[in-house]
């Protein structure tokens, strides 16, 4: 516990905000690049930690800022409570302290969410990831996303960061919801999967004064996210490539521009073939061809066909990547 209370007030720094007062807003630096990791199952779904340990120490060679843990690439949607917590704490223990781990604790119900990240917090995450609610999808207006934010918020013994993600969820959270929530001094940042790079742009300059974190959610545009302003990416394909998301990155924060282009147009291809067209099975079936155990995923979701699983890696290698299974 007295740990707990020291790291929390380590995080807490003095910022000016938009009113033109000072608040005390849990700072957590948050920028750099993490891996939304999946969460491995063997034939009956069963979650096997030996592999996780396994996909982890190869990830621990990149010089990630950290993990996000049960994010949309984790499943968390098909894993019981306790194992979504279970993943978190198991994640802690194993990688190097130096390392943040992020929490996906988003629910339905701000209770539930509540309790979640609470939980989240006492295993360990230094941050929680919430997604938007979006079952009762008619209900969730600017006002509902508001109030949910701020109750967890309130409540939270960690730092939030807002979570966008329209793909999976029909909810494009508002610009004008997010600049509201980042005054918040325990909202500490965004991540933003919707891709609108014109309103990311505006997100960062209507933010910015307050300490306001928004990470790319997608390799597919982090080039241009840095370049407006963004502290860095959670990204789907650095399970399969971390050492090359990493370096884009890099070479987008230090300007060095050509490269970063050059390196970005790589990518977008295999970065597609992981999200957007094949979704999970595509990233699981990526990993196991990079040498990563990707494994099957948990039903409903199905397995690729063989003439998908060509098509994944005919993508990769296109643009010059071929696994070591290959």
């Amino acid at each position: 516990m007295l740990l707990k209370s020291f790291r929390l007030l380590r995080r807490n720094l003095v910022v000016s905000c938009r009113r033109g007062m000072t608040t005390s807003r849990q700072f957590l630096d948050i920028g750099g690049v993490y891996p939304p990791i999946a969460t491995p199952f063997d034939a009956d779904e069963n979650i096997l930690y030996d592999k996780l340990n396994s996909n982890l120490q190869i990830w621990n060679n990149a010089p990630f800022k950290g993990y996000v843990v049960q994010g949309s690439n984790g499943e968390y949607v098909y894993l019981t409570k306790d194992e979504r917590v279970q993943m978190v704490e198991h994640v802690r223990k194993f990688v190097p302290k130096e390392k943040l781990v992020i929490a996906g604790s988003g629910c339905e119900s701000t209770r539930e969410t509540v309790e979640m990240t609470k939980q989240m917090a006492e295993v360990g995450a230094d941050a929680v990831l919430v997604t938007t609610p979006c079952f009762y999808k008619n209900g969730m207006t600017n006002e509902a996303m508001v109030a949910h934010f701020l109750k967890v918020a309130d409540s939270s013994p960690v730092p939030v960061i807002l979570y966008s993600v329209p793909s999976n969820t029909g909810i494009d959270l508002a610009p004008e919801v997010i600049i509201k929530l980042s005054s918040h001094p325990n909202i500490i940042g965004l991540k933003d999967s919707g891709g609108d790079i014109s309103k990311i742009g505006n997100l960062v300059f209507k933010t910015k004064h307050c300490g306001f974190q928004i990470l790319a959610g997608s390799a597919s545009f982090l080039y241009p996210s840095i370049a407006l302003g963004c502290v860095g990416g959670v990204c789907a394909l650095a399970n399969v490539l971390p050492q090359e998301v990493c370096h884009l990155y890099e070479l987008s924060r230090t300007g060095r521009h050509s490269e970063a282009q050059s390196l970005q147009q790589r990518l977008i291809a295999p970065n597609a073939a992981v999200t957007r067209k094949f979704g999970v099975p595509g990233l699981k079936h990526a990993m196991d061809w990079f040498g990563f155990y990707g494994g099957p995923t948990r039903s409903p979701l199905q397995a690729l066909t063989s003439d998908e699983e060509a098509s994944v890696r005919q993508m990769f290698a296109g643009s010059g990547y071929q696994g070591p299974q290959s």
